[in-house]
């Protein structure tokens, strides 16, 4: 698939195998032994009153996001689990979900539409798939990974590039990042989306995984956009900088910025409180713009829609 704007180079084979190995060999030991960072307290993200509000929007960690929108509940990427990879034999070898608030399926509200963006394994959790599935809840996926989603769902969407979904009068519209959707080695040709949701006179922009792009300068007034700021170090060319996402943003013409993908798995370089830090900077007097980015925050937009 083409590029729509030029990225930084790709590490070299050498940069990426130190990088992995400075996670990884304790990951997957971890796995073996079956350790799991202590749990804070199960968080309970919603306020049953936000359900009168038209946007509101709490962050569960990495990209999952709990949005009230038109009336409808929508789940982002939903990756809930204490660890994500590949099962073996029972078990899970992957990287562990860092400490912090948990947030438990069954004390959610009941969930309409759930967006996957790429079929990555911290984006498509199949074991929280399998928790939320219901006749009930919709969901819009990316191209060819229709077959990743666990059954039990009402529908499942595959959106192509600028393909649009409506579901009880909310929009879905795919837009092309710069990323990529490969689960393994050997699929490559997997889609990988951001999406732009209308409804109740709001907007949001879920921009998934992606480095700098231009994509998302003309999409007309967003109320919310959410995107992630983590994973750059060594992946700069498929995921931005805080810097990067903080121009993104001011050129969406957002009015609000969620940041997610940080504090959550440990899947890059970076010190894992250095992407806040820096999204901060970037921010300046500005910062005030930047919500719910502690997990389990609920974020209200207090904003009057515009008129029609």
């Amino acid at each position: 698939m083409d590029r729509p704007d030029p990225t930084p180079a790709r590490p070299t084979r050498l940069r990426m195998a130190r990088s992995g190995l400075r996670r990884y060999p304790r990951e997957l030991l971890r796995s073996l032994l079956g350790y799991e960072h202590p749990a804070a307290e199960p968080g309970v993200p919603v306020d049953p009153q936000s359900a009168r509000h038209e946007l509101a929007a709490v962050w569960l960690g990495h990209a999952t996001v709990l949005l009230r929108l038109g009336g409808m509940w929508i789940m982002t990427d939903p990756v809930l689990s204490s660890r994500i990879g590949v099962k073996i034999a029972g078990r899970v070898f992957g990287v562990g979900r860092m400490p912090g608030a948990t947030f438990e399926i069954d004390r959610l509200p009941r969930i309409d539409l759930v967006l996957i963006s790429h079929a990555h394994f911290d984006h498509l959790d199949r074991p929280t798939l399998r928790r939320l599935a219901a006749a009930h809840t919709h969901v819009v996926t990316a191209e060819r990974t229709r077959r990743l989603i666990p059954r039990g769902f009402g529908k499942v969407q595959e959106l192509a590039w600028q393909a649009k979904h409506v579901l009880r009068g909310i929009s879905v519209r795919a837009i092309r990042p710069v990323h990529w959707g490969a689960r393994s080695a050997f699929d490559r040709r997997r889609g990988y989306n951001s999406y732009l949701l209308e409804g109740g006179g709001r907007t949001v922009l879920f921009a998934g995984d992606t480095a700098f792009t231009r994509a998302f300068d003309d999409l007309g007034q967003i109320d919310l956009a959410i995107f992630g700021i983590g994973a750059y170090e060594p992946w700069e060319h498929q995921h931005a900088t805080p810097e990067q996402v903080w121009r993104m943003f001011v050129a969406s013409g957002a009015r609000a910025l969620m940041p997610v993908h940080h504090s959550t798995y440990p899947l890059s370089d970076e010190p894992i409180d250095e992407p806040m830090q820096r999204l901060l900077a970037a921010a300046g007097d500005q910062a005030y713009r930047i919500v719910g980015s502690r997990a389990g925050d609920l974020w209200v937009d207090s904003a009057e829609p515009p008129q029609a």
